[in-house]
């Protein structure tokens, strides 16, 4: 005798109903409707091919065939679910990744692709193939049980249950019960053949689904552990290249000063300046490393404003277009001028906007802020732009230009490097094209937390 314990994390196996009487009534039911829709689908292909080149109609009958397929897809997947009471998640159309037509024909191509839909049509059609002959084989049961009552009519012959010949009426009962028993043993089976199919093709992209969820997770974990990494790399090399020896030099400054206090005063006046210097430099460099540890105004005020306090610091032109409205992108124009360089002005969501979760912020800023920094210092650029959206689906969606020489390469423990491992950990995409040459552009995703 065995038993099965559950360990924490996992639960024990349940193996869904047989419900061989439904299943049964859904073979017949997608038997009947099956052919029609097949019919339809065919000629929407053949249509678009046809008429491919006419107009572009052809083209809009494709894409019609997609949305087609996808609800084929959903349905069968949702029967499957709630047939044998699996869980099950249903079909979704791939989200955009980008804004704009090209982000929903990059969408339409994935879902042209997507093999969850194709796993789910190749059932339905399965299932439509299985519930026709399911359909023949009622239709032969019944004339079985016809068949077996045939002496206590005064023919001679019958036909027989399968579409074979002529049969005499002396053999009619036993051959109609024979005929019942193979119809019925045939649904049966058809029945069965249909459910193990379906929890195969159908039901066991759960299992995919959630092993990939689990390798996200895990990936997720692993770029924060990298993310931790490279940015505690970025803050000793910061102190130790920077403000140590800053204030290095202002300790033996003001030693000298002490030394040539009483002997010359005015030598000592001007050591004791230049340690005031070096003294307010390092305090701005201690801010900066502060505010690339965590961004203050980021929690006061908001992505937005971050921005637009970050674009007022760059040492090149930076073009800010910010919409925090999934609905409307509506807002009010702003801009900031700096000491340094300027922003040239944000659109907002406007007052009643929601705000993104507080992590995807940090890594959409923390991403930019990154990427301005690499634009003015390495990619030798006159100008940059930053455009970022909240789209639907609860998704911030950021994106970085500059007109530098391009060539930008993600290096483990680099910038670049920092920026991924930051977006992978907030569960989130990163994109990054930069030729030789020029241009380069920086694409996050990034989800919100619901």
């Amino acid at each position: 005798m065995t038993t099965q314990t559950a360990t924490p994390g996992t639960a024990p196996a349940v193996k869904p109903p047989l419900r061989i009487p439904l299943t049964i009534l859904h073979l017949a039911g997608v038997g009947v409707i099956g052919g029609a829709i097949f019919g339809m689908l065919g000629g929407l292909l053949g249509t678009g091919l046809g008429l491919l080149f006419v107009f572009g109609v052809g083209i809009v009958v494709l894409v019609g065939l997609v949305y087609v397929l996808f609800g084929v897809g959903w349905f069968e997947i949702a029967r499957v679910a709630a047939l044998y009471r699996v869980p099950n998640a249903p079909l979704r159309l791939q989200p955009r990744d980008r804004p704009g037509f090209g982000g929903w024909l990059r969408a339409l191509g994935r879902q042209a692709i997507d093999g969850r839909m194709w796993r789910a049509v190749a059932n339905f059609a399965i299932t439509a193939v299985l519930g026709f002959v399911v359909l023949r084989l009622f239709w032969a049961l019944l004339w079985s049980m016809i068949i077996a009552f045939a002496p206590l009519t005064s023919a001679e012959t019958i036909v027989g249950p399968f579409g074979g010949g002529q049969i005499p009426v002396s053999w009619a009962p036993v051959i109609g019960v024979l005929g019942a028993l193979a119809s019925a043993a045939g649904i049966i089976g058809l029945a069965l053949l249909a459910r193990t199919l379906a929890l195969a093709i159908v039901a066991r992209a759960r299992e995919v689904e959630l092993t990939e969820r689990v390798r996200a997770s895990t990936a997720q974990r692993e770029g924060a552990v990298r993310a931790a990494d490279v940015e505690r790399t970025r803050i000793e090399r910061d102190l130790h290249d920077g403000v140590q020896p800053r204030l290095v030099s202002v300790g033996m400054t003001l030693g000298l000063a002490q030394q040539k206090i009483d002997t010359d005063p005015d030598a000592a006046k001007e050591l004791i300046s230049e340690a005031h210097t070096s003294t307010k430099a390092a305090i701005t460099e201690l801010r900066q490393l502060a505010r690339g540890i965590h961004a203050s105004v980021l929690d006061d005020r908001g992505l937005d404003a971050a921005l637009s306090a970050l674009a007022s610091r760059s040492p090149i032109p930076v073009q800010l277009d910010v919409r925090m409205d999934p609905s409307t992108g509506s807002g009010t124009q702003g801009g900031g001028a700096g000491t340094q360089g300027y922003g040239s002005g944000t659109q907002g969501g406007g007052a009643g906007a929601s705000r993104p979760g507080r992590d995807a912020e940090a890594a959409v800023y923390f991403s930019i802020a990154e990427s301005l920094t690499n634009a003015a210092k390495h990619s030798r650029a006159s100008e940059a732009r930053v455009t970022v959206r909240l789209r639907e689906g609860n998704v911030l969606w950021a994106r970085v230009e500059d007109n530098g020489m391009g060539g930008a390469q993600v290096i483990p423990g680099g910038g670049l490097d920092g920026i991924a491992n930051r977006i992978l950990a907030a569960g989130g995409t990163f994109r990054l094209d930069s030729p030789q040459g020029g241009p380069t552009s920086l694409e996050v995703n990034v989800p919100c937390a619901s």
